[in-house]
């Protein structure tokens, strides 16, 4: 049975390739989407993508990703370093969680080295631009295969 992959991107994501792109690059939201999409569907999955500048919105997307979704990759932007109601909803997930930074949060201002969704990470890819979200889309499919 084909696999589901439920892609979540959090605050200000929206505005990659706008918001200071020497941070987080040229690529829009879109463009990491588009290939995220084929290469999910170069190793037979599907992926279904979400952005929320709201927690709660982003709270009922990890509660529907319970019914149907066989794993999430997120980013959660800012909500990494403040929301315990991400955490909670993830831990009540039961597929594998991959967590993606575009930045390295841990080059940065103190605030953002503590990730509240890492405790529940199977795995953390941070400071790989945009490409990270490949190599959870790799991960997840890799992980897959071992269950």
């Amino acid at each position: 049975m084909r696999k589901t992959i439920t892609l979540l991107n959090g605050p200000n994501l929206n505005l990659l390739g706008l918001r200071q792109p020497e941070i987080y690059g040229h690529e829009t939201l879109d463009d990491v989407v588009t290939a995220c999409t084929e290469r999910a569907a170069e190793l037979d999955l599907d992926l279904i993508a979400h952005q929320s500048n709201h927690e709660g919105t982003l709270v009922d997307l990890i509660q529907d990703a319970r019914n149907g979704s066989d794993g999430i990759i997120i980013n959660p932007g800012a909500y990494s370093h403040t929301s315990v109601a991400i955490l909670d909803a993830l831990n009540a997930y039961d597929g594998p969680v991959i967590e993606v930074h575009i930045s390295n949060i841990h080059q940065r201002e103190s605030f953002r080295h503590h990730s509240y969704v890492s405790a529940r990470a199977e795995g953390v890819i941070a400071g790989c631009g945009t490409q990270g979200y490949l190599f959870a889309v790799d991960r997840l499919h890799r992980l897959f295969s071992t269950t």
